[in-house]
């Protein structure tokens, strides 16, 4: 093997560490930031498009499954367990009647709120025992996560 062609596995391999610990660290927190929330009876899909539908109002079913990657039936179930615990409720779309907007209700805007409350207690907690260096470096890492999220 020549040195170039051994250079290239060695940067192939240290890329392939590095994103099994950073997919590794993200689990991990992500985990942990959710066992705190008040929410954490709600699965991971049926949390994020709550949250969603809190923060930038009324959706398509259509939307909400592109939004999160999934086909428009799983959207629907996912749907459907929230509306069966009174979290969202469908509306017809005053824009056009064929469609049908989904809408958080109170409940729902109530849990999202509270679980946004205890999870910022905790995570604050958290960032408030790290060195000044210590966050810029998590600042650093939350704009590549993004950047790399919406890509």
């Amino acid at each position: 093997m020549s040195e170039t062609t051994a250079g290239a596995a060695r940067a192939d391999q240290a890329t392939t560490d590095l994103a099994t610990e950073l997919q590794r660290a993200v689990a991990r927190i992500y985990r942990r930031v959710r066992s705190e929330m008040p929410a954490s009876q709600l699965g991971g899909t049926q949390l994020s498009v709550l949250t969603y539908l809190v923060k930038h109002g009324p959706q398509t079913l259509r939307a909400l499954s592109d939004r999160e990657r999934v086909t428009p039936p799983a959207m629907n179930q996912t749907v459907n367990a929230l509306q069966a615990v009174d979290l969202v409720v469908r509306r017809p779309d005053p824009g056009d009647g064929r469609k049908v907007l989904v809408t958080a209700t109170e409940r729902g805007a109530e849990l999202v709120a509270e679980g946004r409350r205890v999870k910022h207690v905790w995570l604050n907690t958290r960032l408030e025992q790290l060195t000044d260096a210590e966050r810029r470096s998590l600042i650093e890492a939350a704009r590549l996560f993004n950047e790399m999220a919406d890509s």
